[in-house]
């Protein structure tokens, strides 16, 4: 073989092997661009086909580093845009975003050792966006409360359903390994802190009155709030038992006939705490709501608990 032959094959060999070392089916190998907490098997980036990405783009964006800078003049930028459209949108809404690039911003950023910043401003960025919605509720006129609150579990509910996975990378190499916890339920705890925990005492007596009356709510909103209100907090059971126990099966425990004064007195607490605190505005539906939840929550002592 003759010089030249060996030098094409020499670069051909040591090209192929290095290609092979970035781009492996796992990413296992990123020596060359990693940095010593860099996660070793991120997979491959989907491709708008569904397949896994090869090429040597990788090895090509390893070579570019984004310092903080960029994080914060490029890529969070593009985050933070997309987050605006999917916590406001509504269902069936058509959103101008792109999924993958979005998705491959996260990647990257994980990849560049951006994770806490960006997990930090992505809950930064959700708590404020639910502050406006705690604020916007507070000053809905009553006989449109109960639908708004609905309105506004349904569209963040929903909205978890695409950031979520849009920052599962994150969500894998950062919060779940560094801090034992998982996104979803952050941010469903956002949700509860920031919105729920601030309406609850409000919602609870409307809620009470409307199941009393025909036609005042649909039936799906009812049940959408109910559930929702316990996926946030199952203690709130306590609040109201048979208006829980109507739209989620066996939530309370059978009654022993021995704990009965216990449970009149559970009950009285949660009657007093909820008089306490909703009716701040002084309505005088909200004190036949009261009533209401008096009754139900004496007459639910034995019958909800499973005594007979």
């Amino acid at each position: 073989m003759d010089e030249e032959g060996m030098e094409e094959e020499e670069d051909g060999g040591s090209s192929t092997g290095y290609e092979a070392a970035m781009d492996d089916h796992n990413h296992n190998s990123w020596e060359a661009g990693a940095e010593p907490d860099q996660p070793r098997d991120l997979p491959l980036l989907p491709t708008k086909g569904g397949g896994l990405n090869v090429n040597t783009s990788a090895s090509k964006f390893l070579m570019n580093v984004i310092t903080v800078e960029d994080y914060k003049s490029t890529y969070w930028p593009k985050l933070n845009s997309a987050i605006d459209q999917l916590l406001t949108q509504s269902p069936g809404d058509y959103i101008p975003i792109s999924y993958e690039q979005i998705y491959s911003c996260v990647y990257k950023c994980v990849c560049q050792q951006h994770s806490e910043q960006m997990y930090s401003d992505l809950m930064e960025k959700i708590a404020d966006h639910l502050e406006r919605v705690s604020k916007e509720l507070r000053v809905s006129p009553q006989d449109l409360y109960i639908e708004r609150f609905n309105l506004a579990l349904g569209q963040y509910m929903g909205a978890l359903q695409s950031i979520v996975p849009l920052f599962i990378y994150m969500n894998k190499f950062y919060i779940e390994t560094k801090l034992n916890r998982d996104l979803r339920e952050d941010l469903i705890n956002l949700f509860t802190e920031h919105v729920a925990e601030k309406h609850i005492y409000s919602l609870m007596p409307l809620l009470l009155e409307a199941q009393s009356t025909p036609f005042q709510v649909t039936p799906s909103t009812m049940a959408n709030i109910v559930k929702g209100l316990y996926t946030l907090r199952p203690e709130w059971v306590q609040l109201a038992p048979a208006l829980f126990s109507k739209f989620i099966p066996n939530i309370l425990p059978p009654a022993v006939e021995s704990e009965l004064q216990n449970y009149a007195a559970q009950d009285q607490k949660f009657q007093r705490d909820l008089m306490q605190n909703g009716f701040s505005r002084g309505d005088q539906s909200r004190k036949r709501a009261g009533e209401e939840l008096t009754y139900y929550g004496s007459s639910t002592c034995a019958g909800s608990r499973g005594y007979r």
